[in-house]
C-alpha cells in the first residue's frame, strides 16, 4: 500500500539516527508528515469522514479514553522500570525531542494537527482498508503492527512498545466501533498533549 510505504519513509527520516539530525524542528516535521499522510488518506479514501461525528457525547468519550489510556501508560511506565533496567533512559530519550521547543507550540501542534491527522491516516485509512481486505481481527492486528514498526527506526525499544500498546488500544476501539472515530481523534489529541507536555511519564 502506497500510504504505508510513504509513512515508513517519513518515519525513517524523522527517527533514524542517520537522518534525524537533518530534520530541524521535530514537531514541525511531525506535523507536516502527519497532515500530509492525512491528506493522502483523504484523497484515496474519503469514506473515513463518514465515521466522524463530533458531538458532545463523542468529545466526552474521547476525554474518558484519553484519561484511561494515560492511566494504562502510568502503570506500564512503573512496571517497565521494574522489568527493564534500560527503560528509564529510553523514555528520557523520547522526551529530549522537546528540547529547545516551546511547549505551548508543541501542545497546539499535537492537539490540532498531529493527533487528529494520525488517526485519520492510521485508523480511518490504514486499518479501515486492512479490515475490509482481511477481516476485523486480522486488519486490527496488522494495522497495529505496522504502526509500531514504523517507529523501529528510532532504535528505542520503549518507543516501539509504546506505539504498539497505544496503537492496539485505539485500533481495537475503531475495530469494534468504527463510527466512534471522532472520539478516537479527540482521545489521541488529548493523550498526546498529556503524555508529552502536561503530565509526562
Amino acid at each position: 500500500m502506497g500510504g504505508i510505504l510513504l509513512a515508513a519513509l517519513l518515519w525513517f527520516f524523522m527517527f533514524s539516527p542517520w537522518t534525524s539530525p537533518l530534520v530541524g524542528n521535530f514537531w514541525v516535521m511531525m506535523a507536516f508528515a502527519a497532515t500530509g499522510l492525512a491528506a493522502y488518506a483523504t484523497s484515496v479514501c474519503p469514506e473515513w469522514m463518514d465515521d466522524v461525528h463530533i458531538t458532545v457525547p463523542e468529545v466526552l468519550l474521547g476525554c474518558v479514553m484519553a484519561a484511561a489510556f494515560w492511566g494504562v501508560f502510568w502503570v506500564g511506565d512503573k512496571l517497565s522500570q521494574m522489568l527493564f533496567p534500560f527503560a528509564r533512559g529510553e523514555v528520557d530519550l523520547i522526551y529530549t525531542l522537546k528540547g529547545g521547543s516551546n511547549l505551548v507550540k508543541i501542545a497546539l501542534l499535537l492537539l490540532f494537527l498531529i493527533g487528529p491527522a494520525e488517526e485519520i491516516f492510521w485508523r480511518g485509512f490504514v486499518e479501515k482498508r486492512l479490515i475490509s481486505r482481511i477481516g476485523k481481527w486480522g486488519g486490527w492486528a496488522l494495522a497495529t503492527a505496522i504502526y509500531a514498526l514504523v517507529h523501529i527506526w528510532s532504535m528505542n525499544f520503549m518507543l516501539v512498545m509504546a506505539a504498539l500498546v497505544i496503537g492496539a488500544l485505539w485500533g481495537f476501539i475503531y475495530m469494534m466501533w468504527p463510527k466512534h472515530l471522532g472520539a478516537i481523534i479527540v482521545s489521541h489529541a488529548l493523550w498526546d498533549v498529556a503524555a508529552f507536555v502536561v503530565f509526562p511519564f
